[in-house]
């Protein structure tokens, strides 16, 4: 009997002092919303990545909910959160999520514009270099799949580095021929300063347009790979896909 008012004197001071056993200290469940209620739920989960201690994990988290943001339309939200975000390559990642939703969102060129323009402002406040020229190549894939291609070959043409510029031009063209724009992917590709750099995008957007059934612009691209081994593997594919090598089985 006395050992139980002993330990009673011990554990009610702790509890009226604020040093809770450990369940008692577990986090208080957020005020919660209907489902239905995209921008609430939006809400509480913006307040719940605040207090992720995990700097990879919080970031990731941020990424995610700015790209949601940026379908639902809530643009300045989503690039708001891009300077929460401390790991470069996320930060560029998050910036390609924005583009791509934006642009899928069918709001008008000069909305575009104003959108990739504030997202070119975010690359910038990036200082790992190689992860500040990812940020503008998905920039620049993002004006090509809304359509702006002068739009998408000047930031391309703003990358000092030779390979990512190159490369940002093989992106751009890679959409553009997804889209079955075949005179903007082959402006493009015209864009890279580098045999063959040229040659490997030439190969991707000839397969790219095979695959959409666009055999005589697919064959064209092929055409204008000047190097032997590669043009002949582009012009197999795309015999391939014209009629596709079947063996009867006997």
């Amino acid at each position: 009997m006395k050992r139980k008012k002993l330990l009673s004197l011990f554990i009610f001071p702790a509890l009226v002092m604020g040093f809770a056993p450990a369940q008692a200290q577990e986090e208080v469940a957020p005020k919660t919303c209907a489902i239905e209620d995209r921008m609430c739920v939006i809400g509480l989960l913006e307040s719940s990545a605040q207090s992720i201690e995990n700097t990879a994990w919080r970031d990731q988290t941020y990424r995610e909910l700015a790209k949601t943001l940026a379908f639902e339309k809530e643009t300045e939200r989503a690039i708001a959160l891009i300077d929460k975000i401390e790991n470069p390559d996320t930060k560029a990642m998050t910036i390609r999520g924005i583009g791509m939703a934006v642009a899928d969102n069918d709001v008008g060129q000069a909305q575009y514009r104003a959108v990739f323009q504030k997202l070119h402002e975010s690359a910038k406040t990036i200082e790992h270099p190689p992860s500040f020229a990812i940020a503008l190549t998905y920039i620049a894939m993002a004006q090509a799949f809304a359509g702006d291609n002068e739009g998408a070959w000047e930031t391309a043409a703003s990358m000092e580095n030779d390979a990512l510029r190159h490369k940002a031009y093989g992106e751009t063209a890679e959409i553009q021929a997804e889209q079955g724009n075949f005179e903007a992917a082959m402006t493009s590709i015209f864009k890279i300063g580098s045999v063959s750099f040229r040659n490997k995008a030439y190969g991707i957007t000839a397969k790219i347009l095979a695959d959409s059934g666009l055999l005589d612009e697919a064959f064209k691209a092929a055409m204008n790979i000047t190097n032997s081994y590669k043009r002949s593997q582009a012009l197999q594919y795309v015999l391939d896909k014209q009629k596709p090598r079947e063996v009867v089985k006997r």
